[in-house]
């Protein structure tokens, strides 16, 4: 029982605060950034940007508005795909037919759709990005110089949500997900520098046409299988945070644990299309992908055997009766989170917490009823 614990206490310490730690002096000690970062004028590549779409009619003017508004030195094609929309996307988008190209499919999901979007660009550098969310001024141009470095595949920009920085926000737990958000775009900054991040964000990541392969039907995380494949292949994934998209958090905790449950499914899902990821001699990111993606798939199972080793060691030595009590009481600073409401900081972090790992779980169980997650 005693190895049981301390195992439990290396993972979840390792996972939160080891890895963090050395991979901030791994990336002091190398600092691999792009070599270039900017194209001479009139060389910038040419792009396309695909915006996946299912029932966002009321979201795509201002969507098409803002990209086209994007100053971008280079040649530029917008392509919206529709997946099994019912809401006439294509009266939507009528005042820029001559601008845009509508693709409309039959439901297929998510990356059917990308697919489908890709087939048609005629870009040397595919640009992703969903119809909620908007792309700050300048935002193509830092995603694009990036590919100047010919080591880098693919370019993730940076998603920031209204409730970082303490912003005012309807969410009932932006709190606890805006700390959870900067500490996650910490670790992908670190990583970029090391080598290469182990994925993008979806809202607004782009890679070059020749890395690209087609997703399977049932793919969950677009944004980190594909970058995943090019890292196989040999190509760098790099971090750009003056590549800025804005988005708002989750509503409330229900809204944000379907997220999260969806997000954790597909990191065990992208373990079954690609397990070469488990192979250190084939990964050239593999300590990280063990550390950062399947640690956290981890720490949910270590955090139940850490609470029943020590509570079945609490009468052996004081140590695990401060232990087992530490924990309680994080849980129910978290139950008070989220069952009483308790707006205190702590009280939510500590559920946002409980709520991430918890997801991981239903993730794996998700998965193995074969429910749909990706909606």
């Amino acid at each position: 029982m005693d190895t049981l614990f301390w195992l439990s206490v290396t993972v979840v310490l390792y996972v939160y605060a080891g890895y963090p730690l050395l991979l901030a002096a791994w990336a002091r000690a190398v600092d691999r950034r792009p070599r270039s970062r900017a194209f001479e004028p009139g060389r910038w590549p040419s792009i396309s940007i695909i915006v996946a779409a299912r029932n966002e009619a009321h979201r795509l003017p201002a969507r098409v508005t803002n990209l086209l508004e994007q100053d971008y030195p280079g040649p530029r094609q917008i392509i919206v795909v529709s997946d099994g929309s019912t809401d006439e996307p294509r009266a939507a988008l009528a005042r820029w037919a001559g601008e845009i190209q509508l693709i409309e499919l039959p439901p297929g999901g998510k990356p059917v759709a990308l697919n489908g979007g890709v087939l048609a660009a005629r870009g040397d550098v595919l640009v992703f990005a969903d119809a909620r969310q908007r792309f700050a001024p300048g935002a193509l141009r830092a995603l694009v110089a990036n590919f100047a470095d010919p080591q880098v595949g693919g370019v993730t920009g940076e998603l920031v949500l209204d409730c970082e920085n303490g912003a005012p926000t309807d969410s009932s737990v932006g709190e606890g997900v805006g700390l959870y958000w900067k500490y996650e775009k910490w670790l992908r900054r670190k990583e970029s520098r090391v080598w290469s991040t182990l994925g993008a964000t979806g809202a607004i990541y782009a890679m070059r046409r020749s890395v690209w392969q087609p997703l399977p039907a049932a793919s969950l995380l677009d944004d980190v299988l594909a970058p995943m494949r090019a890292v196989l292949g040999g190509s760098r994934i790099v971090f750009e945070e003056q590549a800025i998209a804005f988005d708002r958090a989750a509503p409330d905790a229900t809204a944000e644990s379907i997220r999260k449950t969806r997000t954790l499914a597909g990191n065990y899902q992208i373990l079954a299309h690609e397990p070469r990821l488990l192979l250190p001699i084939v990964n050239p990111v593999w300590l990280q992908y063990a550390s950062h993606k399947i640690g956290r798939l981890l720490v949910p199972w270590a955090l139940v055997a850490l609470l029943a080793s020590s509570a079945l060691l609490a009468t052996a030595a004081w140590f695990y009766t401060v232990v087992l009590a530490a924990q309680l009481a994080f849980y129910a600073l978290a139950a008070a989170g989220a069952w009483l409401n308790v707006r205190e900081r702590g009280s939510r972090i500590a559920f946002t917490f409980v709520m991430m790992n918890y997801s991981a779980v239903a993730g794996l169980a998700a998965l193995r009823r074969g429910r749909e997650v990706w909606r």
